[in-house]
């Protein structure tokens, strides 16, 4: 069995999309993957499975809940590699977001360029767009727009979280 990291994008935000995830944890063991850990509200699972859990996934949802989330699938040595290339690994990480991508960003630097604030700084490496966003980004014009300047879906988790998402793995 593979450890896999699975990110849903644009649950439990706003009142829509409502995905309790101890329930949702419940589905999950009751399809017979293993080791499931869910991590807050924002659609965190780490579980083992023999093969890539995306299409099961999505379909318990949907026949559960009755709506189907955007999934982002990475098996544990993407996911490690994803945290290995941060380049603000040493930022507090409140203010260090990455955003996954399922396939490689082409960002448009234009827009983008109109958007990023003079305290903002990325770096893209591979799938994974990384932002420091110091000021926060409840505010960020570049946030608001980042699927726009990048070209492609993205879901996006602080430092924080992944550092949880990190243990959690280790701890599988």
């Amino acid at each position: 069995m593979k450890t896999y990291i699975i990110l849903l994008r644009g649950v439990n935000v706003g009142g829509k999309n409502l995905l309790p995830m101890k329930e949702l944890k419940k589905v999950l063991e009751g399809a017979g993957f293993e080791q499931v850990k869910t991590y807050i509200q924002s659609g965190n699972i780490v579980l083992l499975s023999d093969s890539n859990p995306e299409t099961e996934i999505s379909g318990l949802i949907q026949a559960e809940f009755g709506f189907t989330p955007q999934i982002l699938v990475l098996e544990n040595d993407e996911f490690t590699g994803c945290v290995a290339n941060n380049p603000y690994q040493a930022l507090e990480g409140k203010s260090v977001h990455f955003y996954f991508c399922k396939t490689k960003p082409q960002i448009n630097e234009e827009k983008l360029a109109a958007l990023i604030s003079a305290t903002e700084s990325y770096q893209l490496v591979e799938k994974v767009f990384y932002l420091h966003a110091p000021d926060g980004i409840g505010r960020s014009k570049l946030v608001a727009n980042i699927e726009a300047c990048l070209g492609v879906a993205a879901t996006g988790r602080n430092l924080n979280t992944v550092n949880k998402l990190t243990d959690m793995v280790k701890n599988t």
